[in-house]
């Protein structure tokens, strides 16, 4: 079947596609309605279906392939590598699951997972799935203040955590994170689980905090039965950043979401019972959450849960796994990848990377020359993908194993099964011709396995996503061309665009300009406000020379040569009206770039919540850079 014939029936007769798909999971009660839209835009799935993910990530394995790689830990930071087959993950999993039950976990219960990348944090989500508690991971490191308002969200019976993690070298004490996060809550958690790795001192709270080692010792041989959960019923609560300050928990249900990634699986990423996926991603962040923890595992495949940086020892860390576990299908973000671009590429082409097939891409836009470095360098099909945390995967790509359609560069595909995208335009509503910019929306219902709503805030989830246009449209508030192909090319936020003497441009467009430019290795464009023009242009350069800074001589004479490359390419109007180079430039720990906080620093003003920065002297950098 063509992928076009396998879209259309998705779109023309969604009951029926999705009804085929469930066939790929397990169901211990066969669900008799596949999709029920009597309230939208609340769209349940596979409805009177019992299922649940932990067994179909591992029990249904254990019959034909118990000896195979289930799950290999590797931390960068600590030098630690543990492996699992499908028969020991399922015995850690059990043990897992007895121990929360005998911290009073059941059945609806929330348990919030604050912890490092390692087998302990992947072992508990799939231990809370077994037993149909509603887990919910904030990633490890995130600020005290910030985590409250999550713990007050979800309201957990719950926490597990861990003294520390490490990145780069540096150890990260969450327990003291924890601690004053959970001073803060209006709604503290009975009890709190705590792995220690002898990273960071902890001071343990008597009646309260619990050690994981001590408590899993009583419990080697436990057998917890899995407890079969009606499709609809919530598996997770995974937070995004909202608008009001207030953290968005995006709920998504059981079924839903194992049909989708198990679709995905077979059609996207090309997931073969044996091989081995790795996903460089975090387990706080929707890429991570969905295919570290469950999608590889439900396809069969062993996954790799990573604690490190792209660069830490040095940047043949992740090759150094590829080789030793015969890696298959790898999942990134062009942010790193951007990253390993400033150092030599021997380190990569110095290991035995042959068992790789296909590189995957997603989380920000995919700019042409980073697309054409990765491909070049590793010899293989780079594959782009654009989805969001409330979709919970691929919106646009490229399906490889149905089609044989090419890959386009600077684009992430086209729109994926179940998705029926639009781009409408933001004034009139009306949909827009090719080459017409707008903003990508998604006709209802959306697929399985997406946001079901906000939790808590049925409200919300109407108002925030469901209400900007006068049709039942999903907004994603991203701006989005489509070409005479079909192609799709996303133009960043809606909220990044920049209007030049009422020139309206997304910091994409200017991005992927200055990108080209032969001595510039990553680059970030925000809209500062101007007297004249109402906004100008600002660009924050990294030089391809390492960490060192230009002299100033050079710097104007590279300044001018990009603003005249961005003249060219795009006209004078979208023209930085200054370029700064600085040697880092500030992101979240997912690799999302703090355009915000740029554009507040360059307008005097308030940076804001900071909680989900990387490094903090990013922003010293930036200021360093405007002469402050």
């Amino acid at each position: 079947m063509s992928y076009e014939t396998f879209y259309q029936r998705s779109i023309n007769d969604p009951e029926a596609f999705w009804a085929e798909q469930a066939r790929r999971i397990d169901w211990q009660t066969p669900f008799t309605r596949p999709l029920n839209y009597d309230n939208p835009p609340f769209a349940r799935w596979f409805c009177g279906g019992k299922t649940n993910l932990c067994h179909n990530a591992i029990d249904r394995w254990l019959p034909s392939q118990p000896e195979a790689l289930a799950l290999i830990a590797v931390s960068a930071e600590t030098g630690e590598e543990r492996t699992f087959t499908f028969r020991e993950l399922h015995a850690e999993v059990n043990r897992t699951a007895a121990m929360l039950q005998t911290l009073g976990v059941s059945r609806g219960d929330r348990v919030l997972v604050y912890m490092p990348m390692i087998a302990e944090a992947h072992i508990t989500l799939l231990a809370c799935a077994r037993i149909g508690a509603i887990h919910s991971v904030v990633f490890g490191g995130f600020a005290s203040h910030s985590l409250a308002a999550r713990i007050d969200d979800a309201r957990p019976v719950l926490i597990v955590s861990a003294d520390g993690g490490s990145r780069g070298g540096k150890v990260i004490p969450y327990k003291k994170l924890l601690d004053d996060a959970i001073s803060l809550a209006e709604y503290p958690p009975k009890r709190v689980l705590l792995v220690d790795r002898g990273l960071a001192p902890m001071q343990c709270v008597a009646e309260r905090d619990v050690d994981y080692a001590t408590l899993r010792a009583q419990h080697l041989d436990a057998q917890v039965p899995v407890v079969w959960l009606e499709s609809s019923e919530t598996s997770c609560i995974l937070y995004t950043s909202g608008t009001t300050g207030k953290p968005k928990g995006v709920q998504r249900d059981v079924g839903g979401y194992a049909v989708a990634l198990a679709t995905t699986m077979a059609t996207i990423f090309g997931g073969k019972a044996g091989g081995v996926f790795f996903c460089t991603s975090d387990i706080g962040w929707v890429v991570g959450h969905s295919y570290i923890v469950y999608a590889p595992l439900l396809a069969g495949m062993a996954t790799v849960v990573f604690e490190g940086t792209p660069t830490w020892p040095d940047c043949s860390v992740w090759w150094k796994i590829v080789e030793k576990y015969q890696v298959s299908r790898m999942f990134s973000a062009p942010t790193a990848i951007r990253v390993l671009k400033k150092f030599p590429t021997a380190q990569i082409r110095n290991h035995d990377i042959s068992s790789l097939e296909v590189l995957y891409l997603a989380g920000e836009p995919l700019d042409e020359p980073t697309a054409s470095w990765v491909t070049e360098t590793l010899g293989i099909p780079v594959i782009d993908n654009y989805w969001q945390t409330e979709s919970g995967w691929p919106i646009m790509a490229i399906a490889r194993e149905l089609s044989d359609r090419p890959t386009r560069l600077g684009s992430p595909g086209v729109p994926m099964f179940g998705y029926h995208v639009k781009l409408l335009n933001e004034h009139t509503g009306q949909e827009c011709a090719a080459n017409e910019k707008g903003m990508v929306v998604i006709e209802g219902p959306l697929p399985p396995g997406c946001i079901q709503t906000i939790w808590g805030n049925d409200e919300r989830f109407v108002n925030t996503y469901w209400s900007l246009f006068d049709r039942p449209v999903y907004a994603t508030f991203d701006w989005g061309i489509r070409d005479d192909d079909g192609y799709y090319f996303i133009l960043g936020r809606t909220d990044d665009v920049i209007n030049i003497a009422g020139h309206r441009l997304g910091t994409r467009e200017i991005e992927e300009s200055i990108s080209g430019y032969g001595n510039v290795a990553e680059v970030a464009v925000v809209g500062v406000k101007d007297a004249v023009k109402g906004q100008v242009a600002v660009a924050f350069v990294i030089p391809k020379q390492g960490d060192s800074l230009l002299l100033r001589d050079v710097a104007q004479e590279e300044e001018q040569a990009i603003q005249h490359r961005v003249d060219d390419q795009i006209g004078h109007f979208g023209r930085p009206a200054r370029i700064y180079f600085v040697s880092q430039l500030p992101k979240t720990r997912s690799g999302k770039m703090l355009r915000r906080a740029m554009q507040a620093i360059c307008e005097g003003r308030d940076p804001g919540d900071l909680t989900t920065i990387e490094d903090p002297n990013a922003l010293v950098e930036i200021r360093r850079a405007l002469g402050e």
